[in-house]
């Protein structure tokens, strides 16, 4: 299955291709109603210019739009979209501007500029790895706690939280791959004493080495 990604951060970038300026703008998005409400941002801030052409796929990716805001029909939007489709972004909004600068580029032109404002755009953004595992919650025993922090190092398990109480809470994010192993090995290195109190499916992604659930 092809990895995702969605993008976490805000980002921009500016190209000039022939004296017109082209402006990214990039920003996470969950719905349509925030892509939306983006749009109108945008061009409220750069009432001025001739253009602001748009792509955007949703997070969970229901809905997919684009517009070539009155260049030639079929010449930008489309391609914005599809280097969102290409790169399996997810959760994102791209927003190009064009300042006229008196010189028609074609066709092809228009075309490579638009990607290449938009892919400058999402390479200054934040974008990472949707991942796909199981948060869970365990209560331990303070002599079990160093077995279990050393299994989580060893087999990539992200503590979330932890509470030291008359046992210590804890609660972790399991990547899928990982989750049968890290329970069978828990389960064994405490002869079964030691099972999740509470599990549920989750996206997750890292952020500075930090999980964030999405």
């Amino acid at each position: 299955m092809a990895t995702s990604f969605i993008c976490t951060n805000v980002g921009n970038a500016e190209i000039v291709e022939k004296k017109s300026r082209f402006i990214a703008n990039v920003v996470p998005i969950n719905s349509e109603e925030d892509a939306l409400l983006y749009l109108a941002k945008i061009k409220k801030e750069y009432w001025d210019a001739r253009h602001n052409c748009y792509a955007y796929i949703t997070f969970d990716q229901s809905i997919k739009r684009c517009s070539d805001d009155g260049e030639p029909s079929g010449t930008v939007g489309k391609p914005m979209l599809e280097v969102l489709q290409n790169r399996n972004i997810y959760g994102i909004c791209v927003v190009v501007t064009r300042y006229f600068g008196g010189i028609l580029l074609g066709t092809g032109g228009l075309l490579r500029a638009y990607q290449e404002a938009t892919i400058k755009g999402i390479e200054n953004a934040g974008i990472a790895e949707l991942r796909l595992g199981y948060k869970t919650s365990w209560s331990i025993n303070y002599d079990e706690y160093g077995k279990f922090n050393f299994l989580c190092e060893k087999l990539g398990v992200y503590k979330i939280d932890t509470q030291y109480l008359d046992k210590i809470k804890i609660s972790v994010v399991i990547p899928i791959s990982e989750f049968e192993t890290f329970k069978f090995k828990v389960l064994e290195e405490s002869s079964g004493k030691i099972k999740p109190t509470e599990m549920e499916k989750v996206n997750f992604v890292l952020i500075d080495k930090k999980v964030v659930l999405v």
